[in-house]
């Protein structure tokens, strides 16, 4: 006789407690074997898919796509001939490379799930004409659904019955029509949400001050320019990330206040000893944080290598909780966007985080002569309850120092011979 076995959400590791239902990867009857991926679960901001520890068929999914659940709670009912070790699972989990998530609608009839794959452009164009892509047939590269085919869809389905409403006679008596504004709703899920609850949480935890400094990185400018053909030959693409990275890692060894963390819990202050620094990375699925593990003791193209392969695997969707753990200090780079100045929010649990920004070329003094400099604004938001503004001031106009002079903070390298 079969029985059913509960499937709990496991414990993923890393202190995590709940999980989001990104999707689900099988349906109710289907057959499914030991250890497939069955679900897909975001945990703050790494998307894991869980295998099913047993092999028998799909009896009940009980959580929602989109719902939060805890980890422990029973997601899923399988009924299985013979019960299964669950020994396995948590490695399982652990190990299970991270998915990004494809969105998936339900057609009116019922039918099987099937995936929507169409670009940002194309669904909003589909959500102005009142076009369901579900029900619509992709004529582009693996099944895409292309433009053509979302106006295809709506001069052949859509319009003939917008035509026909609008063809039918009206009422003897009508009431004046209420006037709409438009609007567009998008669910705040997935790694969106977990942006704004990280963000509401650091703003109401932590009190924020803001401090900013003007740089001549004409000396910077003049280096990385200098250094971009050989680390080109090295197979490296050389930002100016990196050369920030190198001299913020410096500051925070004199500064040791700004690469600690608050216990609340235990009245104390936790001054790392290692420096992972974080970067912002603006993905369309909303902001993540990967970080560089251990970036003092990482030569400048190593870090510029890094920073790229991250980059790459956040817009992916494919980051790992070991890329986004641990991190100690954030770096937001938003000048190649375009900004001139602004105050980022503190990545909480971290105590600071520094914003750059736009790189100006403008007239500027320089030995008692007027000429053409560059010149970069960094801005620093920092935790006020244990750090005073004397001493964030200070770590500022030290991390100034620094970028005027680049060969300070880059005297013992080696990997430029």
């Amino acid at each position: 006789m079969p029985r059913v076995e509960k499937v709990k959400l496991p414990d993923i590791g890393e202190g995590i407690a709940e999980g989001e239902i990104v999707r689900w990867l099988v349906k109710e009857g289907d057959q499914i074997k030991q250890f497939q991926s069955m679900v897909e679960v975001l945990t703050d901001k790494a998307s894991v898919e869980i295998p099913s520890p047993y092999t028998g068929r799909v009896a009940k999914l009980l959580a929602k796509e989109g719902e939060r659940v805890r980890v422990g709670t029973v997601i899923a009912e399988i009924e299985v001939e013979d019960a299964q070790p669950q020994a396995a699972i948590q490695e399982a989990v652990k190990e299970a490379p991270p998915k990004t998530a494809e969105v998936q609608t339900k057609p009116q009839e019922q039918v099987a799930r099937q995936v929507v794959r169409a670009p940002p452009s194309v669904r909003r164009l589909a959500q102005e004409l009142g076009v369901d892509l579900s029900l619509v047939v992709g004529t582009g590269p693996g099944g895409v659904i292309t433009r053509e085919d979302v106006m295809k869809f709506y001069e052949e389905h859509v319009k003939p019955k917008l035509a026909a409403q609008q063809a039918a006679p009206a009422a003897p008596v009508t009431p004046p029509a209420q006037v709409v504004t438009p609007v567009e709703r998008i669910p705040l899920r997935g790694i969106k949400r977990r942006m704004a609850e990280k963000m509401a949480e650091a703003k109401s935890k932590i009190p924020h001050v803001y401090l900013a400094e003007e740089v001549d990185v004409t000396e910077l400018v003049r280096l990385r320019e200098n250094l971009k053909k050989l680390a080109e030959s090295k197979g490296v693409k050389l930002t100016y990330l990196p050369f920030i990275i190198k001299a913020v890692t410096k500051a925070l060894k004199e500064f040791p206040l700004l690469n600690s963390s608050l216990d609340e819990a235990r009245g104390e202050i936790v001054v790392k000893k290692y420096y992972n620094i974080g970067i912002a990375v603006d993905t369309e699925q909303g902001l993540v944080v990967p970080n560089i593990k251990n970036a003092d003791k990482k030569g400048l193209f190593q870090i510029a290598r890094e920073i790229e392969e991250l980059a790459e695997k956040a817009r992916q969707g494919k980051l790992t909780l070991e890329d986004i753990r641990d991190g100690t200090f954030t770096i937001t780079n938003v000048g190649a966007i375009g900004s001139t100045v602004g105050f980022p929010i503190i990545n909480y649990p971290e105590s600071a985080i520094l914003g750059i920004h736009r790189i100006v070329k403008k007239p500027g003094y320089y030995e008692d002569r007027l000429e053409p400099r560059y010149y970069l604004n960094i801005s620093l938001s920092f935790d006020h309850r244990f750090i005073e503004g004397g001493y964030a001031a200070r770590f500022l106009s030290t991390l100034k120092n620094y970028l005027e002079n680049p060969l300070l903070f880059l005297a013992q390298e080696d990997e430029f011979k």
